[in-house]
Order: structure tokens, then sequence, then C-alpha cells
């Protein structure tokens, strides 16, 4: 890297770490208007990005985004619990997504038909997708995680974003269908190896783990940091999507997270949400392609009231002898909710040449306005429950299985 290429990524992180330390100030200032700090994000992002002032250049930070998307798909699949796809709640998730599939392949085959789409596999996995890692710090502040309803929020989250990286990994993968679906498996063998990993550890080894764990040494943060980028790697070595390995690194230390879970919890807030996190979404902000989106607005709306329709609207039959009609409401408008994967598709899509520029656009504009509108709809059904004399307690709290 050249003395002015480093000037250029120095100057943009500053711009981009700004944009991030302001947030949190902006969202308080507006606290009536309960604006998530994702869309502050996001739409800081496009103001300082090449299409407005041009302070920022998300070239020049492109890898400290892509670590913040492994961190908000690695502390997504870190609140799944794999137990909940014994239970009700992840089976009625399954049979969900697969509604949404049905309908999506209905759907956009129709688009296609008409000439407004190109790029069918990518824009059909783009209306499945539900954004849980952009969810979870709306539903955390919002104490929306807890209880029965909190297990089948994540079920449908948990389902409706790993199940596409699936679908990519397999059907846009780099190397093919058979070779993407070989080298899947060989990402989840690696995981469930990594899930054995600490019981083959000696003994004094883990005890100097666990004893450095809040000195300097951090020794489980650094692990942690290591499982993550190890994971990055192997999958994008073998042409996968990085969000795979992310979430199932998620996975992965859940089950092995040594010594003082809590304490490793608040690290790993501390360290995703307090810079690599925000940093991704200010610069999927920079990113946005403002210009193809003014040009064909009608194609973002089309695509947002999809994504509602398509992902949201079976939640109310899927769920209906199972969570009373405000809580399916509110259920439609988080499982609509979508971005990142859609900034992932519409990437796949323009690097392949398969989908229209302008398709690419609408997508991620689309998931954008699904953030802005579609968590706070969801929130405020939420506080409205909470008041009503019945309250979140209509839905009977499920038995574990034995």
């Amino acid at each position: 890297m050249s003395a002015e290429d480093l000037t250029q990524a120095l100057s943009s992180l500053f711009v981009v770490a700004l944009v991030s330390a302001l947030a949190p100030l902006v969202v308080g200032l507006l606290a009536r208007l309960r604006v998530p700090q994702v869309v502050v994000l996001i739409i800081g992002g496009v103001v300082i990005g090449p299409q407005v002032l041009d302070w920022a250049q998300p070239a020049s930070i492109g890898l400290l985004a892509d670590v913040g998307l492994g961190f908000l798909f690695l502390l997504a699949g870190y609140e799944l619990d794999l137990t909940l796809f014994r239970q009700k709640a992840g089976r009625l998730a399954l049979v969900g997504w697969a509604v949404t599939v049905a309908i999506a392949l209905v759907v956009v085959g129709l688009l296609e038909a008409a000439g407004l789409v190109r790029a069918f596999v990518p824009v059909a996995l783009a209306l499945t997708t539900t954004a849980l890692g952009t969810l979870l710090p709306i539903l955390r502040d919002n104490d929306m995680l807890g209880g029965p309803f909190g297990r089948y929020v994540l079920a449908a989250g948990a389902v409706g974003e790993f199940l596409p990286v699936v679908a990519i990994a397999i059907f846009l993968g780099a190397h093919g269908r058979f070779l993407g679906l070989i080298s899947l498996c060989s990402v989840g063998v690696l995981a469930l190896l990594l899930t054995w990993a600490p019981r083959v550890v000696p003994g004094r080894v883990a005890r100097i783990i666990r004893e450095s764990e809040n000195a300097t040494a951090q020794a489980t943060l650094r692990w942690t940091l290591a499982l993550l980028l190890l994971l990055l790697v192997v999958a994008d070595d073998l042409g996968l999507d990085v969000v795979l390995g992310a979430f199932l690194a998620g996975v992965v230390l859940r089950r092995w997270a040594p010594g003082d879970v809590h304490a490793l919890e608040e690290k790993l807030d501390a360290v995703g949400y307090g810079f690599f996190i925000p940093l991704f979404f200010v610069t999927s902000g920079m990113g946005l392609d403002l210009r193809s989106i003014l040009e064909a607005p009608g194609r973002l709306l089309l695509f947002f009231v999809l994504l509602l329709a398509v992902r949201g609207l079976p939640t109310l039959l899927v769920y209906r002898t199972t969570l009373p009609l405000l809580q399916r409401v509110e259920l439609v408008f988080l499982a609509a909710t979508a971005l990142p994967l859609l900034v992932a598709l519409s990437a796949i899509g323009l690097a392949t040449g398969v989908m229209l520029p302008e398709n690419a656009a609408a997508l991620v504009g689309a998931g954008v306005l699904s953030v802005l509108v579609f968590p706070a709809s969801a929130v405020a059904i939420h506080r409205r429950n909470a008041r009503s004399p019945r309250g979140l307690s209509a839905v009977q709290p499920e038995r574990l299985p034995e």
C-alpha cells in the first residue's frame, strides 16, 4: 500500500468512526421517533459516501467492513440455541421458510416473465431472508428476546438468515453447485470438529486460558477472534460467502465458550458493536447506488412490498394456532426485515453479470427501508401488547424436551 493509499484509508476510517460515534447521539436526540441506530449508521454512510459528500471511500476499508459483517453473523450464530429446532418454535420456523420459498419462486417467476428480473435465483433468495443479526440490537434494547415469544423470533430469524446462506453456497458458489455442496459440507464438518476441540485440550492449557481471560492476555477473546477469522478464511477459500463461516463460528462458540461466559459476551458486544459492526453498516450506506434508485424508485417500492408479502405475511398462517394475532403481526414485521444478505446477493448478482444494476440497488434500498420501517412497527406493537391486560402471557411457555 502506497503512502497515498494509506492516508486515504486512515481518513476514510476516521470519518466512518466519527459517524459511528455520532449515531447514538442522533438516536438520543430523535428518541421520540424511535429510529433504529442501524438506520442512522446507513444514512450516515450515504451522506459521507462518494455519491454525496465524498469524504470516504468504501473500498479503502473493505476488509474491516467484512470483519464487521463477520461479527454481525458471529453474534447471530451465538444467540442461536440449536435445541430450539427440537421444539415447536424451530419446526414452525422451518415450515414458514419453506412456504416463503414456494411463494418467492412463483413471484420471481412472474417478474422474470414480465422482464423485470434477470437474476432469478439471487432475487428469489433475497425474498426469503431475515436479518437476525441486524435485529439483535433492536430486540435486546426493547427486551423482545425473553419468554416464549422470544424463542419464536430467534428461530424464525435464524432460519431466515442461515438457510439462505446455505442456498447461496450451493446455487451461487464460485465453483458451481456440486463443488459448492462439497465445500458447504467441508465447512460444516470443520465446525463440528471445532465443537469437540475443548475436550482434547490438556488441563494445564485450559487452566492457563481461564486464568488469563480477564488479564492483559484476554485469552478467551483472542481465541474467539481466531475462531472467527479461521472460519472466514476457510469459507472464502472454498468459494463460499463469508457469512456462512461467521454464523458457524457463532454456533461453535456457543458450544465451547470457556471460563466466564458472561464476561466473554460483554467483550464480544464491546468489540463488535463498539467498532466493527457499525463500520459495516456505515460502509454499506457508502456503497448504496443512489442514482439507480432515483432513476427507478418503483423497483425499490416493489421489492419493499414483496419482502413484507413473501417473507412476512406467511407467518400469519403458519403461527395461527400458536400465537395471538398481535404477536403474529409483530413477527410478520420482524421476519420481513432484511439487509446484510441483500447486500451480499446484490454483490454476487452484479459480479456474475446476471443481475440488473437497478435491481441490485433497489434490493439494497428496500433492505434499508425495511430496517427503518419494520422493526419500529414491531416494537410499537410489542409495547402495545405489553400494556394490554392479557399482555405477553397469551402464549404459554413450552416444556423443554426431556
